[in-house]
């Protein structure tokens, strides 16, 4: 369906996506502003229930609506891949006075481009990726643009050392070794030493309230710049709105406000579906691994993409469809339900540990997709790569963690996929290389761990010649 920026949404929106109402209200509003042309509705699904036989045959009862008709068909698995920015989050009641506001204010996911905003004043709430692109890219034509944060987040370069992509120099599997095994104390100044590589966040009011712990950074090469040359200001959380201005924790003021861009998430839910099915404890999502529910009697419901980590997406939801499919299938087993459930605890108490809530869908990239590639046989073995396959294996181990390497071995083999992670930074290089200056500069990223840790090793050696 098509997206207006000016459509008002109802404020029971999550409830009302599914109702039976929707097309009709959107066919009124389209008519109004003559866009009905553009309109193209899909098919909603309007419920999803087990069969009164579903404990022997697994299959479901699934009821869509389209154009107005309602349709049931009988599914024997049901896979379930809407992910999690699904629901635009607008926490309007958590700021005192934004009814009187008399400026405009909506969603992130409403704005479209920034020709509108010109010589206006801005105000964004929510310090994530959407606030901070929007807020830069605002202040090449806003008057003045104020991006106000609760908790403050870690703004890192989508560059990393020597200018190679972030990702593929810290997503690994040898740090996330370390990551697991060092202690705690080393990790978290490790952590931080990382974070402010680039700047130090303190000066530039940017700092997290808690910084060791590991949500997910901000991507964005252009905020602090916009900082420096006062383009962009950051403000604490909003105390208090009045009817053309906001009033903030700290008592400072944001007079003459045009606009106010909440860029505060989303959430997700399931309308078409029992609560009892997925949450099975204290109305909290309980699912193994993000996927299955452990109380269900058969396996044939797979929730795809409910998970958020510093890594690819696609990677994951790709892992998690085939482990789906093999169960779905009957060709692998998943534990007992008690044993599901000890797993859903343990990584609760990781999660509270590393990112501050025990509920939250962030996961470690690569601890999430080995244990998923584990449970379809694709995961690499990486002490018999080192003894059969010395080169593929440094660069699996100490390289990034990519995609093919879950093609190596297992269903889905690709007989490509050496050849694949041996070249890819090959195919990186490839597309900045326009003007061929000299021979491609390929990171040694086994010397660079080396390098890194030579000092630590060198005090610790110190160390212990003195005692």
């Amino acid at each position: 369906m098509t997206c207006f920026p000016d459509f008002p949404f109802p404020d029971d929106f999550p409830n009302f996506m599914h109702n039976s109402k929707l097309q009709e209200y959107i066919t009124a509003f389209a008519q109004e502003k003559d866009l009905l042309k553009y309109i193209q509705f899909k098919t909603f699904v309007s419920s999803v229930d087990k069969r009164p036989d579903f404990s022997i045959t697994g299959q479901w009862d699934v009821t869509t609506e389209k154009d107005g008709k309602k349709e049931s068909a009988v599914f024997d698995a049901v896979m379930i891949c809407s992910g999690h920015h699904v629901y635009p989050n607008l926490p309007k009641e958590s700021f005192p006075g934004l009814k009187l506001f008399k400026g405009k204010c909506f969603h992130s996911r409403d704005y479209k481009e920034p020709g509108v905003f010109k010589g206006k004043r801005v105000l964004v709430i929510g310090l994530g990726n959407s606030g901070c692109d929007i807020a830069t890219e605002l202040s090449h034509t806003a008057e003045q643009v104020i991006i106000s944060s609760r908790s403050g987040s870690w703004v890192i370069s989508r560059l990393w050392d020597d200018g190679y992509p972030w990702d593929m120099m810290l997503v690994t599997r040898f740090e996330t070794f370390l990551k697991n095994n060092l202690p705690t104390a080393f990790c978290d100044w490790w952590y931080l030493k990382q974070m402010n590589a680039r700047f130090k966040h303190e000066n530039y009011g940017l700092m997290p309230l808690n910084g060791i712990l590991r949500k997910e950074p901000v991507f964005n090469d252009v905020l602090p710049a916009c900082i420096v040359c006062g383009r962009v200001s950051i403000k604490p959380n909003v105390k208090e709105f009045t009817e053309t201005s906001a009033i903030f924790e700290d008592g400072t003021v944001f007079e003459a406000i045009d606009y106010v861009i909440f860029a505060t998430g989303y959430d997700y839910a399931y309308p078409f579906l029992d609560d009892s099915i997925i949450k099975s404890r204290d109305n909290e999502v309980t699912l193994f691994k993000g996927i299955f529910a452990p109380q269900l009697e058969k396996p044939t419901m797979a929730v795809i993409g409910l998970i958020q980590s510093l890594g690819a997406a696609i990677p994951i939801a790709d892992l998690q469809a085939r482990w789906a499919v093999q169960v779905i299938k009957g060709t692998c087993a998943l534990p007992s339900v008690r044993d599901m459930m000890n797993d859903i605890d343990e990584k609760m108490g990781k999660k509270l540990k590393w990112f501050g809530k025990s509920e939250t869908i962030q996961t470690d990239y690569v601890s999430y997709v080995d244990e998923i590639a584990s449970f379809i046989g694709a995961k690499p073995n990486i002490p018999w790569l080192f003894l059969t396959d010395p080169k593929l294996a440094v660069e699996v181990f100490f390289g990034p963690c990519s995609p093919y390497q879950f093609r190596l071995v297992g269903p889905g083999k690709w007989p490509g996929a050496r050849n694949a992670i041996l070249t890819q930074w090959d195919r990186t290089l490839k597309p900045m290389r326009t003007r061929a200056v000299g021979s491609p500069q390929k990171p040694h990223l086994f010397f660079r761990w080396l390098k890194l840790l030579a000092i630590p090793i060198l005090f610790i050696a110190l160390f212990l010649v003195l005692i």
